[in-house]
């Protein structure tokens, strides 16, 4: 597992020096690397989206505290994974936490263990994130080559009509519809039409 995931960074924000110097070391033994920051300003000052990660932040800090920074990274479109650390946190903290998108929410003191454990899911959660990001990108590529017409035979498609049923809405003959569907599949890369719906209600803007 580590080897999976040895061109990831773990981020650690907190604004105590002495949590961030232990949970690196904590962290030190699985190989990973990370990077400490001690505000939530300094980590988006310095965080690059392409890197793969996960992000682990204190709630409570001054000016930025850690719920602040997970609704600026949700503005910003950004989804790392965010495992919170608190101290002192009231139940309604974590669940607001979270139910903003949270990866998880440990409490202090907390083992090296559950903190490990925590990251690996976080990095399994990025990883995932990022594959199917670029699977959505190829999907509205392919897309973005058919013709108008193409598009219209797709969105029938995707509306379960038949051929003869799609020809009629769209005042062209059977066979014109036909050849618009094999032209599709060849250029959406889809070997079946249960494929292509997938792909397309999955990963469509729409």
């Amino acid at each position: 597992m580590e080897f999976e995931y040895t061109n990831s960074m773990v981020y650690l924000v907190d604004d105590d020096p002495a949590i961030l110097d232990s949970l690196t070391v904590l962290i030190k033994p699985t190989g990973l690397k990370t990077e400490s920051f001690e505000s939530a300003e300094q980590f988006l000052n310095n965080y690059s989206p392409e890197q793969p990660g996960c992000l682990i932040l204190d709630y409570k800090m001054p000016f930025m505290d850690g719920l602040e920074l997970q609704a600026e990274l949700s503005k910003r479109k950004i989804k790392i994974p965010v495992i919170f650390i608190s101290g002192n946190a009231e139940i309604p903290e974590a669940v607001a936490a979270l139910k903003a998108g949270a990866a998880d929410f440990l409490e202090k003191p907390f083992n090296s263990f559950q903190l490990i454990s925590c990251i690996f899911k976080s990095l399994k959660i990025d990883s995932d994130n990022r594959k199917e990001q670029i699977e959505k990108e190829k999907i509205n590529e392919l897309l973005s080559r058919l013709s108008p017409r193409e598009k219209e035979v797709l969105q029938l498609i995707i509306n379960n009509c038949s051929s003869k049923e799609a020809a009629k809405k769209l005042d062209i003959s059977h066979r014109t519809v036909e050849a618009h569907r094999a032209r599709i599949m060849e250029k959406m890369q889809a070997t079946s039409a249960t494929e292509l719906v997938a792909m397309t209600v999955k990963y469509s803007p729409t």
